[in-house]
């Protein structure tokens, strides 16, 4: 690609996904090259399960909006349009003001950080790739898939990741799950992911269920 359409193309991207990030309430750090790094719970946080949650949430919007580009791009001639992959971790890191007498950056550092970039390296583009931390915080949100654990190096033992297949909104809204969850009463169902033989147990284990809430 020229140069000059190259630019556009990369400010238009940064835009659209730092639009999202703002408005879920992340700090964006820096943009590298063709990335973004941003952060939860800093300059303020909502607690652990919310900035976990919150930064989800976000990621997932940054893949939606991302498909939509990628159509909007093919449209406009462009072959191989840019994809997109996410990593996230919790932890505890080091933020505040870094840099020489002449030029200071607000920013975020330490090991916690550094997972989070080999998490996004690791993902399958189009992906988001979650470290178990922060998949134990959003697991009532989100539905996760366990990866093949990864190798990190300054890290003893590999890392636990987790795919992230949808919200469970959304999952309910386009009718691939049914889920219900009360204190009492907790109900959920893939239904993509039964198979023949398990949608007949799950039918004669919803009919054992009537039949024992009526008696």
């Amino acid at each position: 690609m020229e140069s000059e359409e190259l630019t556009g193309l990369l400010n238009h991207y940064l835009t659209e996904m730092s639009k999202i990030a703002l408005d879920q309430g992340a700090t964006i750090d820096k943009y590298v090259g063709d990335s973004v790094m941003a952060f939860f719970g800093d300059p303020e946080s909502r607690g652990a399960i919310n900035d976990a949650t919150a930064c989800v949430q976000m990621a997932v919007r940054m893949q939606k909006r991302m498909r939509e580009l990628q159509s909007e791009w093919r449209d406009m001639g462009l072959e191989n349009p840019f994809q997109l992959r996410i990593g996230i971790n919790t932890g505890f890191c080091t933020v505040g003001n870094f840099g020489s007498e002449d030029r200071m950056d607000y920013t975020i550092i330490g090991g916690e950080v550094n997972l989070a970039s080999r998490l996004e390296s690791a993902c399958e583009p189009g992906g988001i790739l979650l470290s178990h931390e922060t998949y134990s915080l959003v697991k009532d949100v989100v539905q996760g898939e366990e990866q093949e654990p990864i190798t990190v190096k300054g890290l003893t033992k590999p890392v636990r990741t987790y795919r992230v297949v949808d919200t469970y909104e959304v999952l309910e809204q386009e009718g691939k799950i049914v889920r219900h969850d009360k204190d009492a009463f907790k109900v959920f169902v893939d239904l993509e992911r039964l198979k023949d033989g398990e949608r007949s147990e799950a039918v004669s284990a919803v009919k054992e269920l009537l039949a024992r809430l009526k008696g």
